[in-house]
């Protein structure tokens, strides 16, 4: 027998005394009756508050059901802010995103503490001083009707393309913990949101929120702290990483073309989070909800503090995946299918042993998502009711009628998004990655034409709407197009190292278990086409390009045509803005006012020179 056949051999026996991954998979698919109970409590939860509200408390009315009455307390509007932004996607995402690519994604807070300043005194005081229900009213304000439509297509572009990411990504976590298909969860799960949603209005969607914010926080605290202490504590999580070199700072590569560098995640980041909280309509709803602009900033601030938190969870979280799996990738061997379920996986490793811990779990998840769709559902309600019906009604709703299509519009796109999760499914990029790049097609050109009409008051209507469609047709290329070419790994990303060479189970083809190349680095096929360059462009910088693209085109075709600055309101502006206004109003005023003295004063002179020459006349006459 040669030296290799007895290698083989060997290493057949050593495979076949292990588990095979399918055995090991059925074995921490254990949801079990408390798991599921835990679940249901959270669902039922959800539900019992929008029948309070819908049917008890009875949130009737237009401004009762989307602003909810602009009465309601800092303290709940803030955590529902939080429970909104932070979806699944981020829950599930972020911790993929550090165990992947390292710890440069979690910089992009660095421009975060910025944005709140920004938000604070140029947007936020515009909108809450306005009174408006819809963000895009002030479009109209600002511009035409027809910016105001522009505008809402785009807000509905963006959540009809980010919320059935946000369903899917849940679903993912509840198949691997539990082996159900995401198909069968998704719509159970979304029916209870959508009725919420449905009888409760914007109260409901805010205590919900409320509701599930401390799920998600208990329950991701609840991972990252038994899971280190299993472990061996925080320092072998660090060491393990900085060993893989996943504990790293970005780049400082000026390169757009690199994934992440420090000035991409500030300078890009910054915009990126400009346009969550600026101009996004699902979050101003909220600040609109509150009775002042104090307690606006004051909500605003929470959201940020509390966002930060959260990303710091999510981000230990992602080093102490790899910690765990360190010397055995669950992505190569298909232990986890999908890069998304490695939480999960991990939530089944270090809590599966203890009953209704794993159920707490896929509530918090869950209720991440279902605060970002409940949100997003009542949001869109608002859009459709206030800017494409109302405009064009000759006769208004009655109240009642107000509260059968805003409820009929809710389970409408509710149904829509459950539908569209198929499509998500068939994409294999990063969801995070996925969800920012296709979100920036819409919130780039959206984020310019509210910068245009907040800050340049000498923009006018044509070169919004000229702008804003460029930006739009741009950003749906670049978008679409560099989404396509990674999808079909024509442009690739640099990934981490990950070893194999650690597993205690068998899986298919072990003749490659001592030596892997990732899947990301296999050689691309030589006959492909090479991607254009501007495919390549960091994701990071997506939301930047569609508001520079938008604003510049804005301001070529204003310089074209002319605004009339002198009959433009000063409230549609920032305040600093309506300052200098002030202050250059004052300026002209006073040039006009010494024009017309000097022109009295040349009059009487004049008037005097001419009454000595009528003199001089008669003398001479005389």
């Amino acid at each position: 027998m040669t030296s290799e056949g007895t290698s083989d051999d060997l290493l057949a026996n050593w495979a076949s005394d292990m588990p095979t991954i399918q055995e090991l998979s059925k074995s921490m698919q254990n949801f079990g009756v408390p798991d599921y109970t835990v679940f249901a409590s959270m669902l039922i939860a959800c539900g019992a508050v929008g029948v309070y509200f819908g049917f008890v408390k009875k949130s009737s009315g237009e401004d009762e059901y989307l602003v909810g009455g602009r009465n309601m307390k800092t303290i709940p509007v803030s955590f529902s802010l939080i429970a909104s932004f932070i979806s699944g996607i981020s829950l599930l995402g972020m911790p993929t995103e550090i165990y992947v690519h390292g710890t440069s994604y979690l910089f992009i807070v660095s421009g975060l503490i910025l944005v709140g300043f920004i938000m604070s005194y140029v947007y936020l005081p515009v909108f809450h001083e306005l009174k408006i229900t819809s963000t895009y009213e002030y479009l109209e304000k600002r511009f035409d009707k027809k910016i105001r439509l522009l505008g809402s297509v785009l807000f509905c572009i963006g959540i009809m393309t980010w919320l059935p990411i946000v369903i899917y990504v849940p679903a993912l976590a509840f198949n691997q913990v539990t082996g159900v298909n995401v198909h069968i969860v998704t719509p159970f799960v979304c029916i209870v949101c959508i009725f919420y949603t449905c009888v409760g209005g914007l109260k409901a969607v805010v205590w919900t929120d409320f509701i599930q914010a401390f799920i998600m926080f208990g329950s991701m605290l609840l991972i990252i702290i038994k899971g280190t202490c299993d472990l061996g504590g925080i320092s072998l999580v660090i060491q393990r990483n900085l060993e893989s070199g996943r504990l790293e700072f970005p780049s400082t590569d000026w390169s757009p073309l690199t994934r992440h560098t420090i000035w991409g995640l500030l300078i890009g980041g910054l915009v990126h989070w400009l346009q969550i909280s600026a101009i996004n309509q699902n979050m101003i709803q909220r600040y609109l909800a509150l009775p002042t602009l104090q307690s606006a900033r004051r909500a605003l601030w929470y959201f940020i503090f509390g966002v930060l938190a959260l990303i710091g969870i999510c981000g230990y979280a992602g080093l102490l995946i790899y910690a765990w799996y360190h010397d055995c990738d669950p992505l190569t061997t298909k232990l986890a299918r999908a890069k998304d379920q490695l939480l999960p996986l991990l939530v089944m490793n270090v809590l599966g042993d203890l009953p209704g811990l794993p159920g707490l779990f896929v509530a918090g998840v869950f209720s991440a998502a279902l605060s970002s769709l409940s949100t997003g559902l009542n949001s869109m309600a608002a859009v459709v009711l206030e800017d494409f019906v109302k405009p064009f009604m000759k006769t208004p709703f009655t109240r009642k009628g107000t509260d059968i299509f805003l409820k009929l519009t809710v389970v409408v796109l509710g149904a829509i998004c459950v539908a569209l999760v198929f499509l998500v499914e068939k994409t294999s990029t990063h969801v995070l990655q996925l969800s920012i790049s296709l979100s920036a097609i819409s919130t780039g050109p959206t984020l310019g034409i509210f910068s245009m009409g907040v800050l340049l008051p000498w923009i006018n209507a044509r070169g919004a709407l000229v702008g804003g469609l460029a930006g739009l047709g741009f950003m749906g290329w670049l978008g679409l197009s560099a989404g396509t070419a990674i999808a079909t790994g024509r442009v690739k990303y640099e990934e981490k190292p990950v070893t194999i060479e650690g597993c205690t189970y068998s899986f298919p083809q072990v003749e490659n278990l001592l030596l892997f190349v990732p899947p990301d680095s296999i050689l691309d096929d030589p006959n492909a086409e090479e991607p254009l360059t501007v495919y390549r462009l960091s994701y990071i910088w997506y939301t930047l390009i569609g508001a520079v693209v938008t604003m510049s085109i804005g301001l070529l075709v204003t310089l074209i045509t002319s605004e009339d600055v002198e009959k433009l309101d000063p409230m549609l502006l920032a305040p600093f803005v309506r300052k200098f206004l002030k202050t250059s109003s004052r300026n002209i005023a006073t040039e006009k006012l010494h024009q017309i003295e000097i022109t009295k004063s040349d009059i009487k002179m004049a008037s005097h020179a001419n009454n000595e020459d009528d003199k001089l006349l008669q003398v001479t006459a005389t």
